[in-house]
């Protein structure tokens, strides 16, 4: 029997890394990822900005097959995940972050629009950024569900 594939979720959050606050997203996005077969670990949760990047470099260089941010994709000076992002994909992948902002539109959240999340891959790695609230993560998993299996392994090249 093959392994399981390896997620890792980075939670990016000032307060809830300075310990302000218990992170709720985090433990959403575990659960999901372990109801796929994915092998994950307890969330990282990082202040946001640079930390993100250091926390996904070393996922993926630790041979996770896919990363789930959350949190910093909004429009706040300190929301800085899609720029720790970017420098690290080797190929962007839009209409993952696309349908998850148009999911959030679809059930009711305009302000979904705002999210400037990221999707793509990094090494063998799919890299996904997902909105800081339950709720929108709650609608990313929905997205993400049906192709986030497929899609991760893809990534490596296999057949259709």
């Amino acid at each position: 029997m093959a392994e399981p594939l390896r997620g890792v979720v980075v939670v990016a959050s000032n307060r809830a890394a300075a310990g302000v606050y218990d992170d709720t997203t985090g433990p959403v996005l575990v659960d999901f990822l372990l109801g796929l077969g994915f092998a994950v670990d307890a969330p990282v949760v990082v202040p946001d900005g640079e930390p993100v990047g250091a926390a996904i470099r070393a996922a993926v260089d630790a041979g996770a097959r896919v990363v789930l941010t959350t949190g910093g994709t909004g429009l706040t000076p300190t929301d800085r995940t899609p720029e720790a992002t970017r420098p690290l994909l080797d190929r962007e992948v839009p209409g993952v972050a696309e349908a998850i902002r148009a999911a959030g539109v679809a059930n009711g959240v305009p302000t979904a629009m705002l999210s400037r999340g990221l999707a793509g891959v990094a090494g063998t790695c799919l890299v996904v950024n997902l909105p800081g609230s339950r709720g929108g993560v709650k609608d990313a998993c929905a997205v993400l569900e049906p192709v986030l299996v497929h899609a991760v392994e893809q990534a490596v090249g296999s057949d259709h």
